[in-house]
């Protein structure tokens, strides 16, 4: 038996969970307030923060950190790669804190697990990261040839949801054509056409619908202008685009059920704006049956903000004359990452070397 500690970094939280093999022992949630992750000025300063949070709370339930195994973290903002389980290596660790390709919570999920594995002499593994690239040539051009479009989104989540909708109706996820909507502090929405994730929108710099933080589309036009005007810094206008973007630039908070709260309660603006999110999503989600020339088997609505009520009526409404609507709140992230490094660990696959 493989005992795993699971470690899934999210722009407002913190997820574990302790595996025995691919059976869920215990799993935290540590939700983490706006006003600290901003004190931050680079998401890898967070790194021995994170990681003390973590042992706290293991601490608290009287969890060894030397009774695990391996330790397996969310994967980041990587150059694009296959689809698999990697060990965790230098040149993997390098480019997370150069911020490469960006800079994502998700970055520290193979900075933290390996952190640890170190501290306690053991493997650490991430598998399926955000940058899981499967697009086809024609998704990826922009409009112009000094822009090209990029594969990153909840790939980890949206290949579980896809694959447990097809174990439950009795097929191959490689038979399926599904539209799956990964909505948390960022959104994602996937073309996914027999078994690969042909189009989707870069959930995390500035593509797509808005989320809690981040800005999605933007008019390009005035974005120049401001670029240009004077008044603000790169990194303040990229903070614009993912971080303080979507709810946290209407409403000043990252929380949708804050957010929700406040328009179910009767606040008319915030009712307007968390309107406008499931809109734009369900434009998005129109955008991806095109791509698949219409021919969709179900559109999976997944992800923490999947929770609610009131953004998946105010999806389906819109979409569902496309396909029927299968909602799978919260996200299996943690049992797929466990599942990855068991096949490893048991031998079943290899792991595949970042380079």
């Amino acid at each position: 038996m493989n005992k795993l500690l699971i470690i899934n970094p999210g722009s407002t939280s913190t997820k574990i969970g302790i595996f025995e093999d691919n059976r869920e022992v215990k799993s935290f949630t540590l939700r983490h307030e706006a006003s600290v992750i901003n004190s931050f000025k680079k998401v890898i300063d967070q790194f021995e923060w994170r990681k003390d949070e973590i042992k706290k709370i293991l601490t608290e339930n009287n969890e060894s950190l030397d009774s695990f195994d391996a330790f397996v973290g969310r994967g980041g903002l990587l150059k694009p790669i296959k689809s698999g389980t990697y060990r965790v290596n230098e040149a993997m660790l390098s480019d997370l804190r150069k911020s490469i390709k960006g800079e994502h919570a998700s970055n520290l999920g193979a900075i933290i697990a390996h952190g640890l594995g170190t501290e306690f002499g053991k493997e650490s593994f991430i598998a399926d990261p955000v940058v899981v690239d499967e697009m086809e040539d024609l998704a990826r051009i922009s409009g112009h040839k000094a822009f090209e479009k990029v594969s990153i989104f909840h790939a980890l989540n949206q290949k579980a949801v896809a694959k447990r909708y097809a174990k439950e109706k009795g097929v191959s996820y490689s038979d399926l054509n599904l539209i799956v909507v990964h909505l948390g502090g960022g959104i994602s929405v996937g073309a996914h056409e027999k078994g690969r994730v042909i189009d989707v929108n870069n959930a995390l710099n500035g593509d797509g619908p808005f989320s809690p933080e981040r800005s999605g589309s933007l008019p390009v036009a005035d974005l120049v202008e401001l670029c240009y005007a004077g008044t603000h810094e790169k990194a303040e206008v990229l903070k614009m685009i993912t971080g303080k973007g979507g709810f946290v630039s209407y409403l000043d908070t990252n929380d949708a059920r804050e957010v929700e709260d406040k328009a179910l309660a009767g606040d008319a603006y915030a009712m307007k704006i968390y309107s406008a999110m499931g809109y734009q999503v369900a434009k998005e989600v129109g955008a991806a049956a095109a791509v698949l020339s219409g021919k969709v088997d179900a559109i999976i609505l997944t992800g923490g903000i999947a929770y609610s009520k009131l953004m998946v009526k105010l999806i389906r409404e819109r979409v569902e004359f496309i396909a029927d609507v299968v909602v799978y709140p919260g996200e299996d992230e943690l049992l797929a990452l466990a599942e990855a490094a068991n096949r490893v660990l048991s031998g079943e696959e290899e792991a595949i070397t970042y380079e």
